[in-house]
């Protein structure tokens, strides 16, 4: 199978499901035989920017190098998924100039629902002082102007939303048409 490579970027609060929705999409994009290639911040942070804070500067500088990555792997025809909270509008914006195809997925939850799911008790810490520049908290989220996609996790199942993408994937021609009759790729 011939595949158009695509980045396909879930953007959007900590605890939002960012990549919980793009292991679905994964998944079911696995299973159909597309190549596919998850770019999750916090691995990336620890792999490729463990030398960068959490400046705006230092925010940015962590987004272009993913965004650099997803470029290569989209140019040789592999679907990019990138998971980063990726707070600021202008420098999402330069990322999908430079990767051309690109799909923004804001993955949105309200604060209170993101602070609920917290596993790990980040935002706990950033209202104590504990953590400094926590996006939603003392730093800002930018939601998207015009993503290309919204899915509210706090309103819908990770089924409904990973349909979605995959939906909106395939009206886009970066994997095959959907069944109208199943919702389901053929």
């Amino acid at each position: 199978m011939l595949q158009r490579g695509v980045t396909v970027w879930f953007t959007g609060l900590s605890s939002a499901g960012k990549t919980t929705l793009s292991r679905v999409v994964a998944s079911e994009l696995r299973s159909l035989g597309y190549q596919i290639e998850i770019l999750d911040d916090d691995l990336l942070r620890e792999n490729l920017s463990n030398d960068l804070g959490f400046s705006k500067a230092d925010r940015d500088e962590n987004i272009r190098r993913i965004g650099f990555v997803a470029t290569l792997l989209t140019r040789n025809n592999v679907i990019v998924l990138v998971c980063a909270i990726s707070p600021y509008r202008h420098i999402r914006e330069e990322v999908r100039n430079s990767i051309g195809n690109f799909i923004e997925v804001y993955v949105n939850a309200s604060l209170d629902i993101c602070e609920k799911r917290d596993i790990k008790g980040l935002y706990q810490k950033a209202r104590a002082g504990q953590i400094k520049n926590f996006t939603g908290i003392d730093d800002p989220y930018e939601p998207p102007l015009n993503p290309t996609l919204e899915c509210r996790t706090d309103l819908e199942t990770i089924e409904e939303s990973a349909n979605k993408v995959l939906l909106k994937m395939a009206e886009l021609g970066y994997i095959n048409a959907l069944s109208k009759k199943t919702n389901n790729l053929y």
